[in-house]
Parts: structure tokens; C-alpha cells; sequence
């Protein structure tokens, strides 16, 4: 398994977007706390690459798809529910990535299960289609050095940590130049009927 891939080289005129699951602000900290003690252990830079996000799908796309895009995933959100995310321990993807583990996998697969019809305002052409989570996890660090890796998963592997959050709603970010990833928009879960969503997707497409 791997974690999320690595947007190809950006051409001009597409932005990058990642939809993600956000924590709260204790557990954001907590996180952040563990990706720094790796990084002052291991010396390994991506430890502080990434923010403490859970990431659902990353992609490329125009501008001028912004809007379609943003009403489809308001959609998918308004049908969906809150629901809780439970964090436990560590794992780790041979040999390259250690990352903590999301025990309340399925329901995130579900949302992503949703999110996937949406894939047609995400797909800029042939070479740039869009990359959906399919191992939901929070990554401490990537990239690893074989001896990064080895030695840091030995010490990881013994380590316990627990944490949980609600996810009543998903976070449209978008990467701008010299200053990192926005948000464009938040999308609220409202469990509202099925029906409903269908209605307006099918108005929407």
C-alpha cells in the first residue's frame, strides 16, 4: 500500500487541490508534536512537510472548474453524516513512510466511495486524473532513507498513541504560490435523505 501520490508536475493554468479530513485543534497539536519528535529523532525533513490533515482525494484541475466542482462536493456533503474517527498506534508502508493508524477505516472509505462519481470535475485530461485515498491514514513522515526507515520503525512499532475526532464536515484545499494551501471551501455533513441529493445531482450534471 501507499500513501497519497504526488501530484505530477503542475502545468500552467491548473491549480492543486487535496479534500481533506481535519482534526481538532488538540489532536492537530498532538500530531504535530509526534512529527516533530521524528524529525529532531531521524532528521528526516517531510516530518514537517505536511499538515495534520487526513487526505480523501488529490488532483489537478482548471480554475474555471472551481464552481462545478464545489457544487457537486456540497452535494455529496449535504447527504452524508458526522461521524467519529478513532486513531491508534502506528504502522508503517515498507520501507519508506510511517504514518499513525485509522482504526475507523470504513466509514472514510464510504465517503471516499461517495466523492468517486464526483471524479469528472476532478480530472483535468488524460495524464492528470485524480488520485482517492484508499488507506486512510495520518502520515508522520515519507521519503524515508533506508536507515531512517529501519531505525524508525523499530522505535514506532513499540509506541503507543490514541486519539479521536468528530468529522462533521471536509475541507477543499487549494495550493497557492508562496504561500501554501488555502481553503476555498468547507462542506458541512448534514444528513439530509438521499433523495434529495440525487435530485440535485441529477440537475447538476
Amino acid at each position: 500500500m501507499k500513501s497519497i501520490a504526488p501530484i505530477k508536475k503542475q502545468p500552467t493554468g491548473y491549480n492543486e487541490y487535496l479534500l481533506v479530513l481535519k482534526p481538532h485543534e488538540e489532536l492537530w497539536n498532538k500530531i504535530l508534536n509526534v512529527k516533530k519528535e521524528f524529525h529532531d529523532a531521524y532528521k528526516a525533513p517531510t516530518a514537517l512537510w505536511g499538515k495534520q490533515y487526513l487526505p480523501l482525494v488529490s488532483f489537478l484541475q482548471r480554475e474555471i472548474m472551481e464552481e462545478k466542482m464545489i457544487n457537486s462536493l456540497k452535494i455529496v456533503a449535504k447527504s452524508y453524516h458526522p461521524f467519529k474517527i478513532e486513531l491508534k498506534d502506528f504502522g508503517s508502508f515498507p520501507s519508506h513512510t510511517i504514518y499513525l493508524n485509522v482504526e475507523t477505516r470504513q466509514t472514510i472509505k464510504n465517503l471516499v466511495k461517495e466523492i468517486k462519481p464526483m471524479r469528472q470535475f476532478m480530472k483535468a485530461d488524460k495524464e492528470h486524473k485524480p488520485y482517492f485515498l484508499d488507506n486512510p491514514h495520518f502520515t508522520i513522515a515519507g521519503k524515508l532513507l533506508p536507515w531512517q526507515y529501519e531505525q524508525g520503525w523499530r522505535e514506532y512499532s513499540q509506541k503507543h498513541f490514541t486519539g479521536r475526532f468528530m468529522a462533521d464536515n471536509m475541507l477543499l484545499l487549494k495550493k497557492v504560490e508562496g504561500r501554501g494551501r488555502q481553503i476555498v471551501q468547507r462542506f458541512e455533513f448534514m444528513n439530509l435523505p438521499v433523495s434529495t441529493k440525487q435530485g440535485e445531482l441529477f440537475g447538476a450534471l
